[in-house]
């Protein structure tokens, strides 16, 4: 080596400053006395509270092995001549083509000036400084590796910048495409450590919207993520946080700015819609003005993905909501349209019994007042033959008689409206019947002389086979209305003339009314439709009576509101027929 390099070294090298990380320098010379000297020569060399770490190689392969290993490299001090006289010029396009280290600076230092000259190298080579080794004194020495440094450093931060910036670029999208508040802290977490390239843990707190009149215990916070040490808070309410970083998160929440300190950082970001979110970072380093630049950037563009994160879940929350309202308010629908489709079943019967209970009405009807109008006739030609005419010649007493008959079934007829428009309140297959003890032998004896002055007004002989009483247990007025429906159509399709015999007897342990007739008889047509609603027959009425067609299915009805059943038999048309009623012994027992 030189001697007027060996001259710059100083007598005595003060111990380098034990600092937490140092500038690396490599140096690159197959002469052992230059590594020794230099060392002797940056003995105790501080930049930035950094000392120096310096490397050796003492071959141009030597220098690749070490420099594809250490990536931390800021300086290189290169010789040019060592194993080849170009063996370091090859050494600087390995670093920069294969390696595609940019940042770190190299120093050429020769020995022989000429093998390598100053202007062809610094064109077509990538170095920063080229010295010969005659002229590096220790000042130049020193003032050559600050400069490289401070390059080296400006250089390693505008790195630093673009690789945040494109961490920063590349998560965006990532950020702002969360739907998860869980999801984007535990993302922001992860870009935060990518962004410091450092190893260091931290929480995430939220607090949504504005809670300051009325906070509990827990401070109204929530853990949303952690990580490394402090995964185990996620979840938690922030009263259990530990009380070293407890009140750290409190204070970044009060003053609302980011922190940035020797240990914690805090980190602070506020929504459009009012929450607020504190991150906790815990590194193994302070943050350089850099970190911070980037990470305030970086929080910049968190606003708007927890804004997003936020609106999102409460969309979502508000479509299960709406969701809710809209099943709850089909469901009411669907029990409002079976409620409307009941009513609408319940309106259809009721009209159904409103056009039954007319047709009954109208039926029911026409025999009293049939019945009335026959006998205020007789009463008028008793009224018209003067006193002789009158049975013992007593015309008071005939008239006495008819009026009787007139009243009884004006009377009855009374009971039959109040009876039917009772009916019309009540569903007719929900009717009550009104049991008691009922003398049917006496109902048909009473019906039949009803309707003995129409019988006898068409010349009919109407007889009657009765026992002096049989009682049953049913509605006197429902089977009075059947007997005189039975009654009364024998006296209307019977030709004049004819004869119909009304009995009442005990048969197989069964109670049978029956009504024969030499009437018109049955077809096989009418057979089939016999006690249906508002079925008219195939005879007529004899004397122009009228008919409605609801006659038989009254009978049929009432019998089986009694536990009985009607029947007709007839022998064919022109034969007459038989209509009867039974009712089962034990069914109609009496009360």
């Amino acid at each position: 080596m030189d001697d007027d390099l060996l001259e710059l070294i100083p007598d005595e090298a003060p111990a380098a400053s034990a600092r937490s990380g140092c500038w690396t320098i490599a140096l690159v010379d197959d002469d052992p006395a230059v590594h020794e000297g230099t060392r002797y020569a940056l003995a105790g060399y501080e930049l930035d509270g950094r000392g120096l770490e310096i490397i050796s190689a003492y071959s141009a392969a030597q220098a690749r092995v070490l420099l594809a290993e250490r990536r931390d490299i800021a300086i290189v001090l290169l010789d040019v001549v060592m194993e080849t006289d170009d063996a370091g010029l090859q050494l600087v396009d390995y670093i920069r083509r294969e390696l595609k280290e940019e940042t770190a600076r190299i120093i050429l230092r020769t020995g022989q000036p000429g093998q390598a000259p100053e202007r062809r190298v610094i064109v077509d080579y990538d170095i920063n400084d080229y010295k010969a080794k005659t002229e590096l004194t220790a000042d130049k020495l020193f003032t050559s590796l600050t400069a490289a440094l401070r390059a080296y450093q400006q250089l390693k931060r505008l790195d630093e910048t673009r690789r945040g910036l494109e961490i920063i670029i590349d998560a965006a999208p990532m950020l702002l495409d969360q739907k998860s508040m869980r999801r984007l802290a535990e993302g922001v977490l992860t870009q935060v450590a990518s962004l410091l390239n450092a190893d260091c843990a931290g929480i995430l707190v939220l607090r949504e919207g504005e809670r300051d009149e009325a906070r509990d215990e827990s401070g109204g916070y929530s853990v949303l993520a952690g990580s490394g040490l402090y995964g185990g808070y996620v979840g938690q309410a922030p009263g259990a946080l530990s009380p070293e970083i407890r009140p750290i998160v409190e204070e970044a929440f009060a003053v609302r700015r980011h922190s940035f300190g020797e240990h914690w950082s805090t980190l602070y970001v506020r929504t459009a819609s009012g929450s607020e979110i504190v991150a906790l970072i815990d590194t193994d380093r302070p943050l350089s003005a850099t970190d911070r630049a980037l990470i305030t950037l970086l929080t910049g563009r968190l606003s708007i993905a927890f804004d997003n994160v936020i609106l999102y879940e409460r969309l979502q929350r508000a479509n299960i909501t709406l969701e809710q309202r809209v099943l709850a308010r089909t469901a009411e629908l669907i029990r409002a349209n079976r409620r409307l489709d009941m009513q609408r079943s319940d309106l259809r019967r009721a009209n159904s019994l409103k056009t039954e209970i007319l047709g009954t009405i109208a039926h029911d009807l026409k025999n009293p007042l049939a019945v009335i109008l026959g006998r205020s006739e007789m009463l008028a030609d008793l009224i018209g033959f003067g006193p002789e005419s009158g049975p013992g010649g007593d015309p008071r007493a005939a008239m006495g008689v008819q009026v009787e008959h007139i009243r009884s079934s004006a009377t009855r007829l009374i009971g039959m409206i109040d009876s039917l428009m009772a009916d019309a309140m009540n569903d007719a297959l929900d009717i009550t019947l009104r049991r008691e003890p009922v003398d049917l032998a006496g109902l048909a004896r009473e019906v039949c002389e009803a309707n003995r002055p129409l019988a006898d007004s068409k010349g009919q002989c109407l007889t009657t086979a009765l026992p002096a009483e049989l009682y049953l247990c049913g509605d006197a007025e429902r089977l009075r209305e059947a007997l005189d429906n039975l009654v009364s159509n024998a006296v209307k399709y019977s030709h004049p003339g004819g004869a119909i015999v009304v009995s009442v007897q005990e048969e197989a342990g069964l109670y049978l009314c029956a009504v024969a007739d030499e009437g018109p008889g049955l077809s096989p047509e009418d057979a089939g439709r016999l006690f249906g609603r508002y079925q008219r027959l195939s005879a007529k009425p004899t004397a122009g009576e009228g008919s409605t067609g609801l006659g038989l299915s009254i009978v049929k009805r009432i019998a089986e509101l009694h536990g009985g059943r009607a029947e007709a038999f007839s022998e064919g048309p022109g034969k007459g027929a038989v209509f009867s009623v039974r009712f089962p012994k034990e069914a109609v027992a009496l009360l």
